[in-house]
């Protein structure tokens, strides 16, 4: 076959072949979702770098004697306080730490703990130093950070944003160490210490079981208030907190009519809103 004569039956072959427009619109639509695609691949992995971010930015590490910088879970809303059984809740308002339920409170010597114990609403202390006994853990909760705070690292703590001091530890002459940590959560005006004399790691356990709690409330404090004049006082927070408060009388001849002398539940038991406050006061 020449050349000519095979030209000839390609042109007829095409003539018969029907020959439709090139599938633009189906090239753009397939590469848009190849972009779509990849963008999704970029997106999921630079979420999970976000995310890995925000967990190693949860723990700081530390030198020189200090511990990582341990956080409670962080969580979008308030969740329930699951309070693990031989513990109890003591808090400020609605803001709670789990403690030993065996866990006396205030159990201090001239301001240092004496063993374990929770402090809430101590009263004045003596002026006088009595060095942290051996193996002793302590939580301090008020509603006002003691003058020598500093706030670290800003967090949330179950949606709330708080501040962290990082846990530190000094060797003593005995060789054991004391550790101490704090947390502040300024919106809710309450700031909960943990100290240690075994480690670190207990300091950071404690600051670890913080919780917010909906359906309770702390008993309030009432020693930081005059004696003399604090019953009407007392009362009146007790009602604005939500409590019932309930007079008592007892006599108290080194105590001036009046005075306000115990509170039962202790300052810092939680509570349902409503409850019973028992005020014991001097007549």
């Amino acid at each position: 076959m020449n050349e000519s004569k095979l030209s000839e039956l390609l042109e007829q072959a095409g003539e018969r072949t029907p020959v439709s427009p090139p599938p633009i619109d189906a090239m753009r639509s397939g590469a848009t979702r190849r972009r779509r695609r990849r963008t999704a691949v970029w997106s999921a992995a630079g979420t999970a770098l976000a995310v890995a971010a925000v967990i190693g930015a949860s723990t700081m590490l530390t030198n020189n004697g200090t511990s990582p910088l341990e956080q409670p879970p962080v969580a979008a809303a308030t969740p329930t306080a699951v309070v693990p059984e031989g513990l109890r809740l003591v808090g400020v308002g609605h803001t709670a730490i789990a403690v030993p339920k065996d866990w006396p409170p205030n159990q201090l010597k001239c301001g240092s703990p004496s063993k374990d114990t929770v402090i809430v609403d101590p009263g004045p202390q003596p002026a006088c130093f009595t060095p942290l006994p051996d193996g002793v853990e302590s939580v301090q909760i008020d509603s006002k950070p003691a003058f020598e705070f500093k706030a670290e690292q800003t967090f949330e703590l179950h949606g709330v944003q708080a501040q962290r001091q990082r846990t530190v530890c000094k060797t003593r002459e005995t060789g054991n160490p004391v550790c101490a940590g704090a947390v502040l959560i300024p919106s809710r005006n309450v700031w909960i210490r943990a100290e240690s004399s075994t480690s670190a790691a207990e300091v950071d356990k404690l600051l670890g079981q913080i919780w917010f709690v909906q359906d309770a409330i702390g008993v309030p404090g009432f020693r930081s208030l005059d004696p003399e004049t604090s019953t009407d006082k007392y009362l009146a927070v007790l009602r604005s907190a939500g409590f019932k408060g309930k007079v008592v009388t007892k006599a108290d001849p080194g105590m001036p009519k009046g005075s306000l002398l115990a509170v039962s539940p202790a300052p810092g038991t939680m509570l349902p809103n409503g409850s019973p406050v028992t005020v014991t006061v001097a007549r």
